[in-house]
């Protein structure tokens, strides 16, 4: 009986001191480390329209006419929602489909920014998509609101996406660091330059948009 005793407070103390252990190194996060892009954005991400659609129309679907024609396109395209890596801005002008390539694409980009942000010891946060694929009457509909815009967009072919510079979602909102849009920027322009030298994407830095304009190259 006694012995019994013993090994129970032996197993109570054993879990005390494993939770302990566990919550302070949860607490543990390090000093943030420097945040810096070395590069320059307009000269890193300066892939022009007739690139991104020139591989837009190789790897993409036929352009739709329509959202109702979208469900039957030419390629199988996979649905993207708010996820632990992105959250998708509500989308008056495009629709939430992608190709498989660049569906992959998104995610991968999200999944890097916050190992990035791990690695500074920062806090976390999610990258925001502000428009996805647009069908012909998307286009012709942004086109009236804003003369600047291409009617040859490749986003009319499911492999293009933007990704805002400006808005990020705090993923814990009780983390009381908190990392401005500039340096958040600078670890978003990291993580697409690293995607952009292999190859796995173009990328166009759009100033006045507030957004990084994507479209995913052959696998």
């Amino acid at each position: 009986m006694k012995m019994k005793r013993m090994f129970n407070v032996m197993l109570s103390l054993t879990v005390i001191l494993s939770a302990a252990v566990f919550f302070s190194c949860e607490e543990k996060r390090g000093e943030l480390k420097k945040i810096w892009y070395d590069g320059s954005y307009n000269r890193d991400f300066n892939d022009l329209n007739d690139v991104h659609l020139s591989v837009a129309k190789k790897i993409g679907i036929a352009p739709v006419s329509s959202r109702e024609e979208a469900e039957h396109a030419s390629r199988d395209m996979v649905e993207i929602e708010t996820n632990d890596y992105y959250e998708v801005e509500e989308l008056t002008h495009s629709i939430p489909y992608l190709v498989p390539e660049a569906a992959t694409l998104l995610s991968d980009i999200g999944k890097n920014f916050q190992d990035s942000l791990r690695n500074l010891n920062a806090s976390l946060y999610k990258i925001k998509v502000t428009s996805v694929t647009r069908t012909v009457a998307d286009v012709k509909k942004l086109k009236r609101r804003n003369s600047n815009s291409s009617l040859n967009s490749a986003h009319q072919y499911g492999t293009t996406f933007d990704v805002s510079w400006a808005r990020y979602a705090k993923v814990d909102e009780k983390d009381t660091l908190t990392i401005d849009k500039d340096r958040l920027k600078m670890v978003l322009a990291s993580v697409l330059r690293d995607l952009r030298r292999a190859d796995r994407c173009y990328i166009k830095h759009e100033r006045k948009q507030g957004c990084f304009h994507i479209t995913a190259r052959e696998p």
